[in-house]
């Protein structure tokens, strides 16, 4: 029987409206959860499971009432530290920062806080988002829930790390280039890095995105949903749009896919990730795309 913080954003929100779920129980489940591993996976920053503990008995009450907030009440999740929330510093994964308590929420911040979302904690980064190691001079370093003895990869460290554990089904992070996807492959994750402007971030800043981090591309599509909205802080984001992010079926007859095997630098390709990736390419070429 899957445990309550392995449940899928999906799942909880289908069971807190049919109220065989709630969201009080499912957070006391994560932060055990949390209390149980993260002395070893060091994946949180600012963690507040008083505050969680207050989101949630506050959803609670919306889903009795039948008024919800969102697309994401109830759900646990965590935002990567340099995504600001009112009232907690921003350090940016260094010690050479001084700790000012942030002035008002990110809109990343600010959208999961609208649509419900019970906040577990901030995640762990490394200086400036610097290292694809995630290894901080103001953070311990997180370490992979798969194989304690190493990375999870980064920027986005302790966001990985805390996926993969199961500290809630949704994550954010933050990539420019490879700070979500990097910890998403190496952490069994599915992790999107949007179109630049798509997710507004603050301050605005060209070529950073925030994205979701979560086991399932249906949860990464709900979490776009919110992540998506507009926020008039930063003028580098897209036009607004009303996109289905909730993956319909796409044609793929006649769609061209590429298929690269090496790289061309860095370690060789184990052959079961080789496979693996040439298996996928045969199942789109099956359905018709010229790979």
């Amino acid at each position: 029987m899957t445990e309550l913080p392995d449940l899928t954003a999906v799942e909880l929100v289908a069971q807190y409206r049919a109220k065989t779920l709630s969201p009080v129980e499912v957070t006391e489940a994560v932060l055990a959860r949390i209390e149980a591993r993260e002395p070893e996976l060091h994946a949180l920053y600012a963690y507040d499971p008083s505050g969680a503990r207050d989101d949630a008995k506050a959803s609670e009450a919306r889903w009795a009432a039948g008024e919800p907030l969102g697309p994401i009440d109830g759900v646990p999740l965590t935002l990567k530290e340099n995504i600001a929330t009112r009232g907690t510093p921003v350090p940016l994964g260094t010690a050479a920062t001084e700790l000012t308590p942030a002035a008002e929420d990110a809109p990343a911040a600010a959208r999961v806080r609208e649509s419900g979302g019970v906040l577990l904690a901030k995640t762990t980064m490394p200086d400036y988002g610097m290292l694809t190691s995630g290894r901080s001079s103001f953070h311990p370093t997180a370490r992979n829930p798969w194989q304690l003895s190493a990375t999870p990869g980064g920027s986005s460290a302790g966001a990985g790390a805390a996926a993969a554990a199961g500290y809630g089904p949704l994550h954010v992070g933050t990539d420019i280039g490879g700070s979500i996807r990097l910890p998403a492959g190496w952490c069994g994750l599915t992790g999107l890095k949007p179109s630049f402007g798509r997710v507004p971030v603050v301050p605005p800043f060209l070529g950073r995105v925030a994205g979701p981090m979560t086991r399932t591309v249906a949860d990464t599509a709900l979490l776009m949903s919110v992540l998506s909205r507009p926020d008039a802080r930063d003028h580098l984001c897209l036009p607004p749009s009303d996109l289905d992010w909730s993956s319909p079926e796409l044609p793929t007859a006649g769609l061209r896919v590429g298929l690269q095997l090496e790289a061309g630098l860095g370690l060789p390709v184990d052959p079961v990730i080789r496979d693996a990736v040439t298996a996928a390419a045969r199942a789109f070429e099956a359905a018709g795309a010229v790979v």
